[in-house]
């Protein structure tokens, strides 16, 4: 093999997590799978030898794992540092590993969402630099920042079905490393150095993907398609995650390339997806949100919604933006998730998601 062999290290053994080790150890890497507190049940079922729960697919054996409590030995002489956490949990994680990285290291990060910092609605790049700097203020490590992201389902990335990926960074000697590191025959990356534009439209998939379920939950409780609306909000949701990824600093073409995969494969089968199909076919938003957490299905887009208002209006306090008007589509839904707009049946709800999604008869309808 030409390439060095390096240690990477993967912090959550959750779907992403488990499945990311595929490529690494394919390209005959050290890879360690670190287990947060709650992923015990997850490691106990791979020491057993059964199927990841999460997955359905074998941990490869070449993988080893280490418990919570082993976050320091499962760091030690690591090159590489993958966060693949809950976006509710990064900064916690993280802040117990600050101490154990280097600056010789690159860090990458799977998580998907927005995080609240001191008052203040932040990117995912943004609390990684903050909580590196709060964790050593006289010297934080300088590490390179890479976001993983791109149409890629956990369960097919470990069973090496054909994936593309984005590793997206400002440097592009870390980008070529890391696809150096994981691109295999099945598992292709893409390099970028919008990092920034990758993270956005990442976290807003998770939220347009519910609307997308939504649309096809109105066909399931009606027994008719609302095909139309569903291209429509896909279209919407584009258009919305273009306008909200310039103004943080992203680029349109980043939207437009991979991240327009990634909604896609969210919106065909994601838990995200299943969540919008529940109140579609009639279940309120909170009553399906607890159906799903109670089968451990965590559904990322809730949060990154009701963030992602916030963040809107902190655009607009600021002066970044005007008002609401060219982002209906994410009011609607986080309206509705948050309960400022009351959950009144699959009726109601189609015509409020044909008004976010379809084009205003006149402006001011928008």
């Amino acid at each position: 093999m030409s390439r060095l062999a390096e240690t990477i290290t993967i912090l959550g053994a959750g779907a992403m997590g488990s499945a990311l080790a595929a490529p690494a150890a394919d390209n005959g890497h050290e890879v360690r799978l670190w287990g947060t507190w709650l992923d015990d049940e997850l490691l106990d079922a791979v020491a057993q030898g059964l199927p990841h729960p999460r997955t359905g697919v074998p941990l490869d054996p070449r993988v080893k794992t280490y418990r919570s409590g082993q976050l320091a030995e499962a760091l030690d002489g690591a090159t590489y540092v993958v966060l693949s956490v809950s976006s509710d949990g990064l900064v916690d994680v993280l802040r117990k590993a600050a101490g154990h990285l280097r600056p010789s290291q690159v860090l990458a990060i799977t998580t998907k969402g927005f995080v609240r910092l001191d008052d203040r609605i932040v990117t995912l790049p943004d609390a990684v630099t903050s909580v590196l700097q709060e964790a050593a203020p006289d010297g934080s490590p300088d590490l390179p920042l890479v976001a993983i992201g791109g149409p890629c389902k956990a369960n097919e990335v470990a069973a090496r079905r054909p994936t593309a990926s984005v590793h997206a960074c400002g440097s592009p000697g870390v980008t070529e490393r890391s696809r150096g590191l994981f691109a295999t025959e099945a598992y292709a990356v893409e390099e970028s150095d919008d990092l920034i534009g990758v993270e956005i439209a990442a976290a807003l998939k998770n939220v347009y993907a519910i609307a997308l379920g939504i649309c096809q939950g109105l066909a399931e409780h009606g027994g008719e398609p609302y095909h139309d609306l569903q291209a429509a909000a896909f279209a919407r949701a584009v258009t919305e995650m273009v306008q909200l990824a310039g103004l943080l600093g992203g680029r349109a073409e980043t939207v437009t390339g991979l991240a327009v995969g990634d909604l896609e494969v969210t919106a065909l089968s994601g838990r995200n997806r299943v969540y919008g199909t529940r109140i579609g076919a009639g279940e309120a938003p909170d009553e399906a949100l607890r159906a799903m957490q109670d089968a451990g299905q965590t559904v990322e887009g809730v949060p990154a919604a009701l963030l992602a208002r916030e963040l809107v209006d902190q655009l607009i306090q600021f002066g970044a933006l005007s008002d609401w008007s060219g982002l209906p589509l994410l009011r609607q839904i986080a309206d509705l998730l948050s309960g400022q707009e009351p959950y009144a049946g699959p009726e109601e709800l189609a015509g409020a998601f044909a008004r976010a999604a379809l084009p205003a008869r006149s402006p001011a309808e928008r």
